[in-house]
Formats: structure tokens, sequence, C-alpha cells
């Protein structure tokens, strides 16, 4: 019986066995070790225990895997480069920062008392509905409506300023 036959079942049932904990796909760690036995193999001929030599090899190429997922850095398509958040490069700081000084303008700009209401749910303490309304002078249970109101007013602001397109010197 031909070496490959005679591992294939039992490489297939170790790989399916150790792929789920390692974050790969079965085939794929059926294939590294296919590779490694034929590294082994023109190196220095097949193995002499090829069942124990088979159930290393899965072990190791799986420990590899796992290894390689903790290392790697998902590649985002959109943005061009590694998605490790939108703060993971310094484009993406300055970007972030930008974005959060825009929206700290525009609760400013609100009317009434929807910058203090905004500002306090917002505030780094991370307060409660209680903490708040106690603050701001309201009912606890006319918090949710008035944070309602005042967003539905950034948003429409927010949506005003996006949607008005700069003309950059065209009449």
């Amino acid at each position: 019986m031909d070496l490959v036959e005679e591992l294939s079942p039992l490489l297939a049932a170790e790989a399916a066995a150790e792929a789920h904990g390692a974050g790969i796909d079965p085939a794929d760690l059926e294939q590294g070790v296919w590779l490694r036995l034929l590294e082994l193999t023109r190196a220095a001929g097949p193995p002499p225990h090829p069942a124990a030599w088979l159930r290393t090899a899965v072990r190791e190429e799986a420990r590899g895997a796992r290894h390689r997922a903790h290392r790697e850095v998902p590649y985002d398509p959109v943005g061009g480069g590694p998605s490790g958040g939108p703060e993971s490069c310094a484009e993406g700081r300055v970007l972030a920062a930008e974005t959060g000084r825009a929206l700290r303008e525009a609760v400013r700009r609100l009317p009434g008392r929807c910058p203090r209401v905004l500002g306090a749910l917002l505030s780094r303490s991370d307060p409660t509905y209680r903490e708040i309304a106690g603050e701001l002078g309201i009912s606890q249970g006319s918090l949710g409506p008035v944070r309602s109101r005042c967003l539905g007013c950034l948003r429409r602001m927010l949506t005003a300023e996006v949607a008005a397109p700069d003309l950059r010197g065209r009449a």
C-alpha cells in the first residue's frame, strides 16, 4: 500500500480534530502536513513510524497556525492597509482626532440645553442617567426623550453640513 493512501484517513481525522482549535481549515492543515512529508521524504526517505510522525506533524502545523494567527494583522482592503482600527496608523489617529473635534464643535452649536445634555452623555467619566439628570436639573424620565431630540437635531445639522458640497472655486 502506498504511504499517501495509508496515511490519508488518519491525516483527515487528525486535521479535523486539530483544525478548529487552531482556527484553520482542515484542508489547509492537511496540505501543510503533506508538504512536510514530501520535503522529509525527499531529504531522508519516509519516516520510520509514519502514523506517529503524522500525528506530531499535525500538532506542529496547528501550533504554527495558532502562532501565525496571533502575529498577523488583518488587511483592510477599503483603507488600503492593516485594519487595526481607525487609530492604528498616524493618519488614522489624525482623522479620528479631527472627527472628534468636529463632533464636539457641532455639539456646542446645538440650540438650547442640547450642548449640556450631549456633553454630559459624552463625558469620559461615563455618568449614569441619574447623575446626568441631577447635574442638569431635569427628571431622569425626561432625559431619554431630551437626548433623542438633541441627537435628532445633531443628525440633521451634520447631514446638512455633509450634504452641502463645497464648490471649491467653481460657480
